[in-house]
């Protein structure tokens, strides 16, 4: 299992229990123990194998269609959240010094800590992500090679053999670097450059005019579809994976784990960048084609089969089972360990069995219950996870007072759960109405924005004078 060290920067082993700064030459022991650019570019593809996964693939063709004409400014939109803030997360995780999201979410209170962590791990893990990613390889992957009225039989075998790989794997993590970074990651990269290619050379049509808000509100709408991917929350779930990948490759002080934090997310970053970029292409030029299809894996269904018939259909099951199968890896090692840590009780081996078992069970529901259940979770969890990270960057400019962080998360989960009553019609007293006339941005479910940031200046004010007592 992967090992939870107390502070990322001491050394694997530091000469008689002494830090780096204690080595007769410290200049020369740093420079001697640098992290090579292979290492770091290992590091970078490993993290982009971990992204890319189950929503990575259906949002942006589907986004695509929608936004027409304008999907490019609904792209940069998708961006925005879909990889910037992955990468700034990752990022905050080498600028903090913490080695895990629980040590990072213990700044607010241990009890937040604890409670908001295991939140984010179950709902990224097995109650949703995990389980998405088996049925969104059943569903585009298997199913269309599956006789008719045999779905519900072809699936469960199909899950059970899918995490019991998935499983196999994850009681490995000391591989996970050589297993994802060096075979899957490459082998994932050519079967999308392929359809790249043919995407790019050989149009399918002309865009056609946007539909819905995305006529007028194209880049706003990108951005909630980014939130959809899951990869912010995701990055706080990967980032033990990361700090544990760069220690073990000699990283010994924060400068170190900073530079291979910021590198190897620009290196996943960029990658992801422009796959996303692509596959909202595809998706806009598909639909003088084929018309408005229901969903991003019939989206990228036609397409494959456009261009390679059948072949098609197999080059598009080996992309969607091996994004979904390095996530799931990703997951079931990152949810396990942290449940250990939590309840050490019971073995790592246990957690990712359960956790594995869990996630079989779930993933037979289906997909589209999976995503509308998803939906609300991820309205309330990922504007705190916003502003955790960018917190996380001015810890040292408030003096980590806690008031701080009680006032910007606290008028931020007010502000998303009343959001959230009022798209579900339950009663808001009429708070939802007004916050639709008058908080700017909230009618695109970012009204948490200015409030977060006032939130955070009153914890500021308040925790100066009580500091002054």
């Amino acid at each position: 299992m992967l090992l939870l060290y107390k502070s990322p920067l001491r050394i694997a082993h530091p000469p008689e229990g002494k830090t780096v700064k204690d080595h007769p030459n410290t200049k020369e022991y740093i420079m001697k123990n640098a992290i090579s650019s292979k290492d770091t570019a290992i590091i970078g593809f490993m993290l982009f194998a971990l992204f890319f996964g189950a929503g990575n693939l259906v949002f942006p063709p589907m986004l695509g269609q929608s936004a027409g004409t304008n999907v490019w400014v609904a792209n940069i939109g998708f961006l925005l959240t879909g990889v910037g803030l992955p990468l700034v997360c990752i990022v905050a995780f080498g600028f903090s010094g913490k080695e895990d999201l629980l040590s990072l979410t213990s700044r607010v209170h241990p009890l937040f800590g604890v409670v908001y962590t295991t939140v984010l791990y179950l709902t990224i893990g097995p109650f949703f992500a995990m389980p998405r990613t088996g049925s969104v390889s059943f569903e585009i992957g298997i199913k269309p090679f599956v006789p008719e009225g045999s779905e519900t039989v072809s699936l469960l075998i199909f899950t059970i053999m899918y995490f019991g790989i998935s499983c196999l794997v994850s009681l490995y993590p000391s591989r996970i670097i050589d297993i994802v970074g060096k075979i899957l990651t490459p082998s994932l990269i050519v079967f999308l450059t392929i359809l790249a290619i043919a995407g790019i050379t050989q149009p399918i049509g002309p865009f056609q005019p946007p539909q819905g808000d995305y006529d007028t509100m194209a880049f706003f709408n990108g951005v909630q579809e980014g939130y959809l991917t899951m990869d912010a929350l995701a990055a706080f779930v990967f980032g033990i994976i990361v700090i544990d990948a760069i220690r073990s490759k000699g990283a010994s002080t924060k400068r170190q784990f900073l530079v291979v934090c910021f590198v190897a997310g620009l290196i996943a970053a960029s990658i992801l960048a422009a796959i996303y970029s692509f596959l909202s292409y595809l998706g806009a030029s598909t639909v003088a084609e084929f018309g408005y299809l229901s969903n991003g894996g019939a989206v990228l269904s036609a397409a494959s089969h456009h261009f390679f018939g059948t072949f098609g259909g197999v080059l598009l099951g080996g992309i969607v089972l091996l994004a979904c199968l390095t996530t799931s890896i990703g997951l079931t090692t990152s949810c396990s360990t942290y449940l250990q840590k939590l309840m050490p009780a019971i073995s790592y081996r246990t957690y990712a069995i359960g956790l594995s078992v869990f996630s079989t069970i779930m993933a037979n529901f289906g997909l589209n219950e999976l995503i509308s259940i998803s939906v609300p979770v991820l309205k309330l969890i990922y504007p705190l996870a916003v502003v955790l990270i960018a917190l996380t960057f001015l810890h040292s400019v408030f003096g980590g007072l806690r008031s701080v962080y009680y006032g910007s998360l606290l008028i931020t989960f007010v502000i998303s759960l009343i959001d959230l009553a009022g798209d579900s019609g339950l009663p808001t007293l009429g708070v939802h109405d007004w916050f639709s006339d008058y908080l700017p941005l909230y009618d695109q479910s970012l009204g948490w924005i200015l409030p977060a940031v006032v939130g955070g200046l009153f914890g500021l004010f308040v925790g100066g004078i009580m500091s002054r007592r």
